[in-house]
């Protein structure tokens, strides 16, 4: 300190000076003061110079020769830290107007032990109040001190314990809410569990195979080539701690690199003075170690040790509970997609995205599914369901459920027969599940939709200019329940679907929400698919983003169909003809209508082809099934310009093409519509089947 600025030399380490005036006590201390270990000192502050008498020599635990008066000769006894506190102090006292001060403070011996030693100072002021000299004592206060500092020692180590074992708490209840072994290492992070610990950074492996594979790294700059995946034999700390199954605790530098001389060298960089490696142990077998580096630690008091081991074992039971919960996660979604298509048919005349998503929350497997089924004459067949239950026997139902819808709808069913069909299967399944659902039969020459729904949500329609909006479809009740109570009716509800329109099908997982309306629900995600991406990979991308985003308990099916727009085939024009069987009049109404929608549809060229080979298809239908002939005439337009004609009956019987003798007079059908259609075909349709032919037509004038 500066004694011409009010503060004087530093009084730990500046003592020394002139004699000592008449107010002084040194006189009286230097006789007395010994059996006291108290000893008085007089510090002139104008020449910053300090006398003290020998017993204060003694305190310091100087000899004569080594005191000179001068701050320098006590550099080696009063430790900087307490000299600099008690420079603060007596800077105080001497700005504040005080007239005294006190102060313990420590002095390092000749041997290199530390005791505590306590002074008192007085402030001797002039006339006007600017400060002279001080004149104190010191004295050994070691002992005075011990049975306090003993005191503090353990209160101060119980206090560690205590903020030790809470630590060990807290940690272990943020670990009870981790459910993937990422979720693990973030707690461990993001608590600062490790730091209360007091350990810099800390490390995990995890056993795999007979190897250690390193999950979480130390510091930036800490890995070390080639410990990524280690050997439980290699020269390792980890590969130690795996193999003793014991805590392996490192105290010191010296001991780091004699323990592991191959590790060492690639982290000196780091700093570390001492580790603790804790093997983390789940029924009775190693699954991992974890390590906790630290920088200013050297050794570890039995507390401490005990301590991380509870930790070790509070992470090694949730690092278990992880990794069942991570094996179980990825079980339930392998069944899932298993029970899902694996790929989704290239439509002609349509552009489709597919969906799944797994509840963020939650390790069941659900029984949300989607199908795209290819049907004959340019249409499709689009599915959405969603079975109750969050377990594996709803992904088994599920797939059983999705199999025999498919199969009908191959078949050729009405979408209402479908799905009457599928609620009987799901019933006589004899399982308690029901199951909602949604069908959508699309004709993509014509843009027809046909839409059958069995307690599900309704469908969403996008339109070319970007609205968005419900469709409602009249429904009857889920799958199961309807066969249940005998009401297999399911109403049909038609709507036209234009190029570049899209329709949207979903579960609820994706509209649903906690504390949400679910028509709000469905209104916000009108909204977000207006304002989505044209491109319907992208949208549906956006959609399950939003998922994502917002978590959630329920699984998230999606199906996203557009009919295409330019090159498309369109319909110009529909004319369809009821035929019953023993009716002449309705077969020449059916004559007369194919030969005059022929030349008024431009196709005057081929009238007479057209129209024998329809009059022998109808014919054909009349003749070898008991039942009526529906005949259907329609134009399609895309690369070519074609006529199709469409015979339906009720038999499931297929024609067979047979040569006919020299004088018979049947058998020569189908090779008619063989020579003279550009292509014919046949398709199962219910409990009947069609048979169809197209002509190409010139493009009309």
């Amino acid at each position: 300190m500066d004694a011409d600025s009010g503060g004087g030399e530093e009084p730990g380490s500046s003592l020394g000076g002139e004699p000592p005036g008449d107010d002084s006590p040194i006189g009286f201390l230097e006789a007395y003061g010994r059996g006291l270990r108290m000893g008085s000192f007089e510090w002139d502050l104008a020449s910053g110079l300090m006398h003290m008498d020998s017993n204060a020599h003694d305190v310091f635990d100087l000899l004569p020769q080594e005191y000179d008066g001068h701050p320098e000769s006590l550099g080696t006894r009063v430790p900087r830290g307490d000299a600099g506190r008690l420079d603060a102090i007596v800077s105080q006292a001497l700005k504040s107007g005080e007239e005294n001060y006190g102060a313990y403070f420590r002095i390092r011996t000749r041997d290199g032990a530390l005791r505590w030693t306590h002074t008192r100072g007085y402030i001797r002021r002039d006339d006007h109040g600017h400060p002279r000299r001080i004149v104190g004592i010191v004295r050994d206060a070691t002992d005075e001190l011990n049975d306090a500092t003993v005191q503090h020692e353990r209160a101060v180590r119980a206090a560690a314990r205590r903020r030790e074992t809470s630590v060990v708490q807290n940690t272990t209840a943020a670990l009870a809410h981790a459910r993937t072994v990422r979720d693990v290492i973030d707690v461990l992070r993001e608590t600062h569990g490790i730091e209360h610990l007091g350990a810099t950074s800390f490390v995990m492996g995890l056993v795999r195979a007979g190897r250690i594979h390193l999950v979480a790294e130390g510091p930036r700059g800490s890995f070390v080539p080639g410990t990524h995946v280690t050997r439980v034999d290699d020269p390792y700390p980890m590969s130690e701690v795996v193999r003793t199954l014991t805590p392996r605790f490192i105290e010191s530098p010296e001991d780091f690199a004699a323990s592991y001389p191959v590790l060492w060298p690639h982290i000196t960089h780091l700093g570390i003075r001492s580790a603790a490696y804790l093997p983390l142990i789940a029924q009775a077998r190693p699954i991992g170690v974890v390590g906790l580096l630290y920088h200013d630690r050297k050794g570890f008091s039995e507390s401490e040790r005990n301590v991380l081991v509870a930790l070790g074992s509070s992470i090694a039971q949730s690092l278990q509970r992880a990794m069942f919960y991570e094996q179980e996660k990825d079980l339930a979604q392998g069944l899932q997609q298993a029970m899902l298509p694996r790929t989704i048919p290239d439509v002609p005349g349509a552009d489709i995205a597919v969906r799944y998503r797994s509840a963020s929350l939650g390790r069941d497997v659900g029984g949300d599914w989607y199908d795209v089924i290819p049907l004959p004459g340019g249409r499709v067949g689009a599915v959405i369901g969603d079975v109750q239950g969050h377990d594996t026997h709803a992904a088994a139902v599920m797939g059983q459920l999705r199999i025999v819808l498919r199969a009908y709808a191959a078949e050729g069913h009405t979408p209402a027969t479908v799905m009457a069909r599928a609620s009987v299967f799901l019933h006589e399944l004899d399982t308690e599940r029901f199951a909602t659902c949604l069908y959508a039969e699309a004709d993509l020459s014509t843009g027809v939709v046909q839409f059958v729904r069995a307690g599900h949500l309704d469908p969403l329609l996008r339109r070319t200019d970007g609205m968005c909006r419900k469709v409602p479809v009249e429904g009857g009740l889920p799958l199961g329940l309807s066969a249940e109570f005998g009401r297999l009716e399911y109403p049909v509800t038609t709507v036209e679907l234009d190029p570049g329109e899209t329709l949207l099908l979903c579960t609820d997982g994706l509209v649903e929400q906690p504390g949400t309306d679910l028509d709000d629900g469905m209104q916000a995600l009108s909204t977000l698919i207006g304002n989505g991406p044209a491109d319907i990979d992208r949208l549906a991308d956006r959609l399950c983003g939003t998922v994502d985003e917002r978590g959630g308990d329920d699984d998230v099916a999606l199906l996203l169909l557009r009919r295409r727009g330019a090159g498309a085939a369109r319909s110009g024009g529909r004319l369809t003809e009821h035929v019953p069987p023993g009716d002449p009049d309705a077969l020449a109404a059916a004559r007369h209508m194919i030969r005059a929608a022929v030349r008024a549809w431009g196709a005057a060229e081929r009238t007479d082809e057209i129209e024998l080979v329809a009059d022998e298809l109808v014919t054909n239908a009349l003749m070898h099934t008991e039942g009526p002939a529906v005949v259907t005439l329609r134009v399609l337009t895309g690369t070519d310009r074609r006529l199709r004609v469409d015979v339906e009956d009720t038999s499931s019987a297929l024609p067979r093409r047979r040569e006919a003798g020299e004088d018979g007079v049947s058998g020569r059908g189908l090779l008619l519509v063989d020579r003279l259609a550009d292509v014919w075909g046949v398709e199962a349709r219910g409990g009947g089947k069609c048979v169809w032919c197209e002509f190409v037509v010139p493009a009309r004038g």
